[in-house]
Parts: C-alpha cells; sequence; structure tokens
C-alpha cells in the first residue's frame, strides 16, 4: 500500500452489549488491520452519546467506516433500544452511504423492527433489517455452522488474500446462544444456510440477514477470529467507502484456520 489508509470504527454500546467474547470482533479487526499498516481508531458511542457528529454528514472523507454492535440480555436490550431510536435516522444513513455494519445477536434483534419478549414485552428495533424475533421457550445453544450466501461467497473469494487457496472455505463458524427466533421478510437476503444449529429460528434454515454493507447474526464466539476471510471481507468493504477499491495484502492465517477447523470438527455429528 503506497500511502497510510485509516480504518475509523464505531463500537455501539460496548458496555451493556457484549456478551460470549463479542468484542473479540474488535480486537481481530484491530490487529489484522495493523499487521497490515493500517492505522485504527475506535469510538465507543453508548447511551446518550450522538451519532450526529459522524455518522451522516455527506462524503466518504468524514464518519466512520464501521459499526459494530454485540449481543447483550433482554434487560440491557430494553435500555439500548430506547436509546438507539434517536441515532437510528443517522445509522441508517451511514449503511446508505456505504458503511458498513456487523451486529451479533442482541445488537441484530435491535435493528429489526422489533423484538417480542416471551413476557410480551415489544422492544421497538429501528428496522434496518425487514425482520422481527419473537421469544420462545426454546434455548438454542451450540456450536452454529452456517454456509455462505452465494453472491457473498464470489465477493470474499475476490477480496480475501489468502496466501494458500486450500484453505479457504464458503462456510462461518461461531456459537449461537439466544432464546429469540428471528423471521425474515421474504425480501430479505439471509447471511446463509445452516448445516448445522438453529440459526435464525429452526425452521427455515436461514441465518443472520443483509442490507447492502450492515450484515446481522447470531454467530458469538468471537466469529471473526476464526473466520479471517469474512473478518478481511469486512474490513475491505469498509476501506473502499473511503478510499475505492483496496487490495489487502495476505496474512499466515494458518492459526486462524486450524481454529475454524476444530470448531467444526466439534459441532459435526
Amino acid at each position: 500500500m503506497a500511502k497510510p489508509i485509516s480504518l475509523n470504527i464505531c463500537h455501539l454500546y460496548p458496555d451493556l452489549m457484549d456478551t460470549y467474547g463479542d468484542k473479540g470482533n474488535i480486537i481481530d479487526l484491530v490487529k489484522r488491520c495493523q499487521w497490515r499498516g493500517i492505522n485504527v481508531k475506535i469510538t465507543n458511542i453508548s447511551v446518550g452519546d450522538s451519532l450526529s457528529d459522524f455518522s451522516a454528514k455527506g462524503g466518504p472523507a468524514l464518519g466512520w467506516d464501521f459499526y459494530f454492535f454485540g449481543g447483550g440480555q433482554d434487560r440491557q436490550q430494553i435500555i439500548v433500544g430506547r436509546d438507539l431510536q434517536s441515532k437510528a435516522n443517522y445509522l441508517k444513513k451511514a449503511i446508505e452511504n456505504g458503511c458498513v455494519l456487523l451486529s451479533i445477536c442482541g445488537g441484530y434483534q435491535l435493528l429489526q423492527k422489533y423484538f417480542k419478549t416471551l413476557d410480551g414485552k415489544i422492544i421497538k428495533g429501528i428496522g434496518l433489517f425487514n425482520a422481527y424475533t419473537i421469544g420462545s421457550h426454546d434455548r438454542m445453544i451450540q456450536n452454529l455452522w452456517i454456509d455462505l450466501e452465494e453472491n457473498l461467497v464470489k465477493e470474499i473469494k475476490e477480496i480475501y488474500p489468502t496466501i494458500d487457496n486450500g484453505q479457504l472455505t464458503t462456510n462461518l463458524i461461531g456459537f449461537e446462544n439466544h432464546s429469540g427466533k428471528t423471521y425474515l421478510d421474504q425480501a430479505v437476503q439471509p447471511l446463509g444456510k445452516v448445516i448445522i444449529g438453529t440459526g435464525n429460528n429452526g425452521e427455515d434454515q436461514t441465518e443472520g440477514a443483509i442490507y447492502k454493507n450492515a450484515f446481522g447474526c447470531y454467530l458469538h464466539g468471537s466469529l471473526l477470529p476464526k473466520n479471517p476471510h469474512f473478518a478481511d471481507f469486512l474490513i475491505s468493504k469498509a476501506l473502499e467507502r473511503r478510499y475505492g477499491k483496496v487490495k489487502l495484502e495476505p496474512l499466515d492465517d494458518s492459526i486462524e484456520w486450524q481454529a475454524h477447523q476444530a470448531a467444526i470438527d466439534r459441532t459435526r455429528p
């Protein structure tokens, strides 16, 4: 890379929405950028903080490039859900303006239309994903192995700079722990198809959702350290907003792929 480049990351509600190792995704993004000489700046945004100064002021020279939104319990989701309403328009505009977003479990649910808890409470979302979640008596807790959506696979294969083509797979592996069942509108593209696990609802084999460069899923674990192809895909798409196409330098991901395969081996029946 001829000139220094930077990645600006907004970590949404890290004090309230950080279950099952979700913060590890931020650590992974930072390290994969630093190993390539890419500068990273992280801003933590929580209850009462404003997105208006950064998210949607027009050109790619301003604002954050990447948003991360982790998971939380119902109590935290109620608090965050109320505050998120004041940030909804800025966050939606940022996604329309090409920003990348990764949301997991509770964060994913709050970006939908609503989450109805088991006791009937409605936690209003912001409707970025045309989907909704209903609480259930079922606890979906296990490793979750999915095959990625076909068009996403094509993009990842073009972007991921592996030094060993034999390592690259078309799947993601993570850990799900949720009782909410998510249902996508017919027009919404899922992140992938469940191989083993529950995914969105355990009924239609879908997992996660995609809208533009926004991705939602139930993959805790942390997700990105053991799925380096997806991590680099997200980094590349986030940098593209500001710099155009950026060719990432390859890294030695042998340890990451060992972790990926070990998790899959534990998941197989």
